[in-house]
């Protein structure tokens, strides 16, 4: 996927809808993506790309959470 679609997927995560996504949507996301060991994965993601430590991540960490998803969730990201 690119990297716009990737922001698109991250759109439909903001169940709230405040342009970011807190440590539960994201627990959510891995979840469905991982599996089993997804409370763990999903902290380890939070913590990793959570940049400024405000719990959530915004608009900046978006590319840190990219390069999660590709290691963590065997996601590929095209940076075009």
């Amino acid at each position: 996927m690119t990297i716009d679609e990737f922001k698109r997927w991250l759109k439909k995560l903001d169940e709230d809808k405040d342009g970011r996504i807190c440590k539960d949507e994201l627990a959510d996301a891995t979840r469905v993506s991982v599996g089993w060991f997804a409370r763990r994965k999903s902290k380890h993601g939070n913590r990793s790309v959570d940049a400024n430590g405000n719990g959530f991540i915004d608009d900046n960490e978006i590319k840190n959470l990219a390069e999660f998803a590709e290691k963590h969730l065997n996601v590929r990201i095209l940076y075009l």
